[in-house]
């Protein structure tokens, strides 16, 4: 069986915007700690990579311990922008996981909010950028990187070919690779807040109601995506706003 990716985000311990990116639209990629153990603890052996974008502290903080118990390592995404501001790791942190033997890519610079409406130079600035960032802070090349927001074109797997990236996770959720240019594309399985416990291993064990609803909301969410533009983001936060008043009522 073929390993599958899972794509996570933050994890939290009492309140969401302890890591990551604070709005209520990122809060519904986000973990309580019982519900991403739970997630862990329904994988069992069942092949999976385990991929965490953005660059939030709690990969240092809550998420690394966990997988290392488990004889595991992350892959995890960094906007690099971002590094040692309030929730997100120092470069410090992100060193002494990468020697912990975690695999540290570029999610971007600044996360734009869409990515795949950049112009081509404006795609390129931001993966050179976030590169540089990067190998700066590791001390070695980086060639992988994971696209923000789940905003993915062609356009924009040429922009990371041209930059020197030579793995490029999306949010599709498909368990077969392809290569545009030189850059390989792998597509990933979502796991979110109100997820069922063992989605991370519905999405492993090829349940294949789990994948093909899985398809069915990420091409939907493509359609609409262009449609509603910039305001997509702030539609997103409208429809969970009532959820986070009473999460934190």
């Amino acid at each position: 069986m073929r390993a599958v990716s899972l794509l996570f985000h933050d994890v939290y311990a009492s309140d969401p915007f302890e890591s990551g990116f604070r709005s209520p639209a990122a809060d519904r990629y986000k973990l309580s700690v019982p519900h991403f153990e739970a997630q862990l603890a329904g994988l069992g052996k069942a092949p999976a990579l385990l991929t965490f974008d953005d660059g939030g502290v709690s990969y240092y903080t809550l998420v690394a311990d966990r997988l290392e118990a488990l004889g595991l390592r992350g892959h995890c995404f960094v906007s690099t922008d971002f590094i040692g501001e309030r929730g997100f790791m120092s470069a410090a942190q992100i060193r002494e996981l990468d020697s912990r033997g975690h695999v540290f890519g570029t999610h971007s610079a600044s996360h734009p909010a869409r990515f795949s409406a950049l112009t081509a130079a404006r795609m390129r600035d931001e993966w050179t950028g976030s590169r540089r960032r990067l190998e700066d802070v590791l001390g070695r090349a980086v060639i992988i990187g994971s696209v923000p927001g789940g905003y993915f074109s062609r356009d924009v797997a040429r922009a990371a070919a041209d930059t020197g990236l030579r793995t490029l996770f999306t949010s599709e959720p498909t368990t077969q690779p392809c290569i545009v240019d030189a850059c390989t594309l792998i597509g990933r399985f979502t796991i979110r807040h109100g997820h069922p416990c063992d989605m991370a291993r519905q999405f492993a064990s090829a349940s294949p109601w789990a994948r093909c609803r899985a398809w069915i909301g990420w091409n939907a969410k493509a359609l609409v995506k262009p449609v509603l533009g910039s305001s997509y983001a702030r539609f997103a936060d409208w429809l969970l706003e009532p959820a986070r008043s009473e999460h934190h009522g």
